[in-house]
């Protein structure tokens, strides 16, 4: 009998009398964070070194939901029952460094290539073999690495807003068609002043909901039309995000209701915001993805992407069928960068359709 890593690992909890890696309990910290409203009650599991906050429904096709900076699982609210009604198991962590999730100090430990096998060791604690990734934002970024670290265990990939990056040499913004540019990238681009560690998260953590109404809302500089109208050197224009709450000038359209809102602030009142931040800090360093991965993605792949994202573009997915087998693309028009939270209908339409289609 060929032994699994995933039936080693059930197998040794079984024999050290331990609880199976999917029945941890919360650990102090994590108890600290209440569980997100109208959600299944969460699951804890074991994976890669942390402790995992974790929210399932369903049976059926896995679906892994990724979410980015600055949410959490909650922001797949719209999705998990809607996915789970129509027979798909769905499986939404908040992701390292956030909510019901253990946030280890180390910079280190945020690099893409162990976020990633964060993902995978929960599979392993779900005793689930392949699944589906589907990511928004910093979770497109990891959901079109799965596939490369670990192509084992995907077995189709949802990129939300973020496109996938081609390999070295081989970009797929080069492809792009050319557009006006909208951010004029400064040293105060957002990227850059998230890090020196520390100095972020006493901006944002002054206010919470402040931050979070300025980074999370509709409009204002998330509509192309209005960047446009901005001079170049306004904070809207250089995307930086930390003078805009330090100004205090919300103009945008906050599109949660107020106990959505109040969710997202409760929840980073408690947790703060370096691990998110941490993502940002491991740009560039590397942290272990090789040019000698096989780039080329051989699942079914969908981008969606949407009209007024202004730092995501949905021209930046141009050029990626040059390396995805099997790729197709959606625009949602008049939705900014929360396009799952914004137009939770269309989505949830498209992507539905998208998987019966290729895994009926």
């Amino acid at each position: 009998m060929t032994l699994t890593r995933r039936g080693f690992l059930h197998g040794a909890a079984a024999l050290l009398g331990s609880a199976p890696l999917w029945r941890r309990s919360p650990t102090a910290a994590q108890q600290a964070v209440r569980p997100a409203p109208g959600l299944p009650t969460p699951r804890f599991v074991d994976t890669n070194g942390i402790r995992m906050g974790v929210y399932t429904a369903g049976e059926g096709l896995p679906v892994v939901l990724c979410h980015g900076f600055p949410e959490l699982a909650f922001s797949w609210r719209h999705q998990i029952s809607a996915f789970a009604d129509v027979g798909l198991q769905v499986i939404a962590p908040d992701l390292r460094g956030y909510g019901l999730t253990d946030r280890p100090m180390p910079v280190d430990g945020y690099s893409v290539p162990n976020l990633c096998a964060d993902l995978a060791g929960l599979l392993d604690a779900l005793e689930i073999e392949r699944a589906v990734f589907c990511g928004h934002d910093w979770g497109g970024a990891l959901v079109w690495m799965m596939p490369r670290l670990f192509p084992d265990r995907v077995a189709g990939v949802i990129g939300v807003n973020t496109p996938a990056s081609g390999p070295p040499g081989q970009s797929a913004a080069a492809a792009a068609p050319v557009e006006e540019p909208l951010i004029v990238q400064t040293e105060n681009y957002y990227v850059r002043t998230f890090q020196t560690p520390g100095h972020a998260e006493a901006i944002l953590e002054r206010d919470v909901r402040q931050s979070i109404q300025v980074v999370i809302c509709r409009g204002w500089y998330w509509d192309v039309e209005n960047m446009r109208r901005y001079p170049e050197d306004s904070a809207e224009r250089t995307m930086d995000f930390l003078r805009m709450i330090e100004s205090g000038d919300t103009q945008g359209e906050v599109f949660l209701t107020d106990a959505e809102l109040a969710y997202f602030v409760e929840t980073f009142e408690v947790t703060g915001f370096r691990g998110g931040l941490n993502y940002y800090r491991n740009i560039g360093r590397g942290g272990g993805t090789s040019s000698d991965l096989a780039w080329q993605i051989e699942v079914p792949c969908l981008y969606i992407g949407a009209e007024n994202d202004t730092i995501l573009r949905p021209s930046s997915a141009a050029g990626m069928s040059a390396f995805i087998d099997d790729l197709e693309t959606h625009v949602v028009a008049d939705c900014g960068h929360w396009t799952q939270q914004e137009k939770p209908d269309e989505f949830n339409q498209v992507t539905l359709e998208w998987m019966e289609r290729k895994f009926a």
